[in-house]
């Protein structure tokens, strides 16, 4: 089951993580703008964020295990219909189906952790997390080889053969368990400061991994790398995210107060940022692993830290439903703007300017995330 679980992480990005490196394709092809091209992650993310809001209702509607399979059955549809269909309205609709997807399993699976292994969700948190960007790290990887080879509407179509393979496992794994709703009634914290706090840095947190999945290999091509040399930058720090997420996972339990880890990897991540913005050739590799250490530790973390302020499944849905709701709702909109940054004056580099800015105001409000601390 928790195998199963994995892999229908690993296809809760790729939809995204494949767009960016074949961003030049994409636009010769369909026609779109700067601006336009980056609703393919803002769409996903928006949406992602607008149904995790509904998670704690959807909770009551359908159960976990029914509710992950239909989220990765979405993923599925999602790219599988870009075979035939792959005009630039045609993508955008399909990043929203594929949005739909994602933000069911993101809200479905830590209520099922949290229902099936209580006394392990930190860990599995972290293991899921990491599987998330274990997925948008390959994909980046192969996507501008692949779809030189077969063409990139084909290849974005084959990205649903592991998503199909992971509802036939999940299938498989939840057979025999049955599908439990919760029975007490479900509301959204919206009077808790708390939550609100904690949406908010995870929303900033967030928008600095969409900012990196959508404009990282397009900033490079500026700078005069190839469309295969900038998708295995973007997949080089999605492996360090990776390995920052499993390291990660075994320590966090020496941690009972979160606010060191954090302050630490947002200090990497602002090195990573001063040094993408000012100095990006001279020092790749060191700026590269600054950016994957920092955000593939920011990104579990920050559930994590959520996860510790709920007592059962229904607060976790509940809670990590706002949170991630009203945080990718802010986050998706980090792409649009380096879209209409990059349109107006050809450049990137305000954007990477004001997310340093953003990682800045993370690092201050950390000191509000004590630990134990009401919501």
């Amino acid at each position: 089951m928790i195998l199963a679980l994995m892999c229908i992480a690993l296809n809760l990005r790729p939809i995204m993580a494949a767009v960016s490196p074949i961003l030049h394709l994409i636009q010769a092809t369909t026609g779109l703008s700067d601006a336009n091209v980056s609703l393919l992650t803002t769409f996903p993310v928006f949406v992602m964020g607008l149904f995790a809001l509904l998670g704690a209702y959807i909770q009551r509607i359908i159960s976990e295990k029914n509710g992950i399979l239909l989220s990765v059955g979405l993923v599925m549809l999602a790219c599988l219909s870009r075979y035939w269909f792959h005009s630039g309205v045609a993508l955008l609709l399909t990043a929203v189906v594929g949005g739909m997807g994602i933000a069911l399993a993101q809200v479905l699976i830590p209520a099922f952790i949290k229902t099936h292994a209580p006394e392990r969700a930190g860990t599995l948190m972290g293991f899921y997390t990491t599987a998330i960007m274990a997925g948008a790290a390959m994909t980046a990887a192969v996507s501008s080889p692949l779809s030189h080879l077969w063409g990139w509407h084909n290849f974005l179509a084959m990205l649903a053969i592991p998503a199909f393979l992971a509802a036939l496992l999940w299938f498989m794994a939840t057979r025999k368990l049955s599908g439990i709703k919760p029975q007490q009634t479900i509301r959204l914290p919206l009077k808790s400061p708390r939550a609100w706090l904690l949406m908010l840095f995870f929303g900033i947190g967030t928008a600095a991994y969409t900012l990196v999945l959508a404009w990282l290999p397009p900033y490079f091509n500026q700078l005069g790398w190839n469309t295969t040399q900038s998708g295995l930058l973007l997949s080089a720090v999605t492996v360090c995210e990776v390995l920052t997420g499993l390291t990660l996972s075994s320590i966090i339990h020496r941690f009972p107060d979160r606010r060191p880890l954090l302050w630490f990897v947002l200090t990497i991540l602002l090195i990573g940022l001063f040094l993408l913005i000012y100095i990006p050739n001279q020092f790749i590799i060191l700026t590269i692993m600054m950016l994957g250490i920092g955000i593939g530790a920011l990104f579990p973390l920050t559930l994590i830290v959520a996860m510790d302020h709920v007592r059962n499944a229904a607060q976790a849905g509940s809670l990590l439903g706002f949170v991630q709701g009203g945080g990718y709702m802010l986050a998706s909109f980090m792409p649009l703007l380096a879209g209409l940054v990059r349109q107006h004056s050809s450049q990137l580099t305000q954007a990477w300017q004001i997310m340093l800015v953003g990682v800045v105001v993370l690092w201050l409000m950390t000191f509000r995330l004590k630990p134990n601390s009401p919501l």
